[in-house]
């Protein structure tokens, strides 16, 4: 059941970031046995069309298969509940501080709202394309396993 929102909350990165975190966990708790998803494709068309156009398309994407969106998917989510390793934020720090050129505090303002409404957009274009992939994973695993109409 889903709960309608209001059209301020609808594009809030807080309400994307739950709804992908929701949509994970979903997806964790219906897949079972999460190595049933190694190799099976994302997309049946995409795999019907690389069968026939490219023979050896399938070497290249061979990593492209359920199980490794699974992991993907799952890391992510762990990344924003739990944050990233403390040491990359620093690594990352020493090097955008080197490499920066220097700023008035006027500019370095105006700068960082244009950057962080960027961000912003990106991230939250980001989180819906992935609740997105986390649903259609769920449902692929539902079909694959014979329960497509179950816990709706």
């Amino acid at each position: 059941m889903q709960m309608s929102e209001p059209l301020s909350q609808k594009n809030a990165l807080y309400t994307a970031m739950n709804r992908f975190l929701g949509a994970v966990n979903n997806m964790d708790q219906t897949v079972m046995v999460p190595s049933l998803l190694r190799d099976v494709p994302l997309d049946q068309e995409k795999e019907q069309q690389k069968l026939t156009n490219d023979p050896g398309s399938y070497l290249r994407e061979a990593e492209a298969d359920m199980y490794s969106y699974y992991s993907q998917l799952k890391s992510i989510r762990n990344n924003i509940e739990w944050g990233v390793i403390r040491s990359e934020d620093q690594r990352r720090k020493k090097d955008t501080s080197a490499s920066e050129p220097v700023r008035t505090e006027e500019e370095s303002d105006m700068d960082l709202e244009q950057l962080l409404q960027f961000h912003l957009k990106g991230l939250h274009g980001v989180l819906s394309q992935l609740t997105s992939q986390a649903n259609n994973l769920t449902n692929r695993y539902k079909q694959e396993i014979g329960i497509s109409g179950w816990g709706q």
